[in-house]
């Protein structure tokens, strides 16, 4: 074995490491959610940005890696990008913070188990990308899904469904940032931490703020959402660049799945009948999705191991 497959081998590695630990963080999530749940989602959403601005900043600074963030705030054009992707991404964490409050930690799972099959279908609608037969019969399953939860529940599952377009929209635009992972990350709250300290001041100023020297625990876990938001996302950055497409496609599953079993098991919710009917035809549909990757690669990259 060559020392280029050493290296080859060890970096896969730890990139695996990386990743399996951000997704892990990421299904934990919703135990850290419902501490805070006391504390309404936007407040918390402006702590989780707030706080990711320092996280982030001494992370590039340890990397050496500031240098491109100053190239990047010098073009009006990726700093219009990043606005937009922080837009998108500040949506996706304000619902899910709030269904975990809410108690709809189900439908948080179930929005980022549909996330894949609805970047699937934003790659073939809007860069014309050809899905083969298994992904379709993936999204027309994961359609069939909702429609079942939507007939049940007489509208709908609005939490589910916008978790997960308001994501791969986040992740669409996000390629198109001219930045790496660390810094873009950096970039996107930089932009959205002076409205959010804003906000956060608003708050105390009126009294309504829940960051007061009479409750400290409450200090300590709104300190505590800058790393639990930063942390994993730089962790998977780190991660992503290390492995395969098709590793990462499969471990994107474990986060959602955690959150699905701490929802039933840990908080106790409803998940019987209609649900299970819709879990089952989504799971189903993630298997034909997963499988098809590697039908794909194998067309692709005949013989290779």
């Amino acid at each position: 074995m060559t020392s280029d497959t050493h290296a080859s081998d060890a970096a896969a590695s730890r990139g695996f490491l990386f990743a399996l630990s951000a997704y892990l963080l990421w299904g934990a999530l919703p135990l850290f959610m419902k501490a805070v749940a006391h504390i309404p989602a936007i407040e918390v959403v402006a702590h989780r940005i707030v706080w990711s601005v320092p996280v982030a900043g001494l992370t590039l600074v340890a990397l050496g890696r500031t240098a491109d963030v100053k190239v990047a705030l010098r073009s009006p054009r990726t700093v219009l990008m990043a606005a937009v992707t922080a837009a998108f991404i500040t949506c996706n964490w304000s619902i899910y913070v709030w269904a975990i409050a809410a108690d709809r930690t189900v439908e948080t799972a179930l929005g980022y188990y549909i996330n894949p099959l609805v970047s699937v279908l934003m790659g073939a609608a809007l860069l014309g990308e050809q899905l083969n037969r298994f992904q379709l019969a993936a999204i027309a399953l994961a359609a069939v899904a909702v429609l079942v939860l939507a007939l049940d529940a007489g509208g709908i599952p609005w939490v589910s469904l916008a978790l997960a377009i308001t994501f791969a929209i986040y992740g669409f635009l996000r390629k198109t940032l001219p930045i790496g992972p660390s810094q873009g990350f950096f970039l996107e709250v930089m932009i959205l931490a002076l409205p959010a300290l804003g906000y956060i001041i608003w708050l105390q100023v009126h009294g309504e703020g829940h960051f007061v020297l009479s409750n400290p625990g409450d200090i300590g876990l709104l300190l505590a959402c800058g790393p639990v938001t930063a942390v994993p996302l730089l962790l998977y950055a780190f991660g992503a660049k290390l492995l395969r497409l098709s590793t990462i496609g499969l471990m994107q599953y474990i986060a959602p799945t955690i959150i699905f079993l701490i929802a039933v098991f840990g908080f106790g919710e409803p998940f019987s009948g209609v649900r299970v009917v819709a879990f089952v035809l989504i799971w189903t549909a993630l298997a034909i999705y997963t499988w098809s990757m590697f039908f794909r690669r194998a067309e692709v990259q005949p013989g290779r191991a």
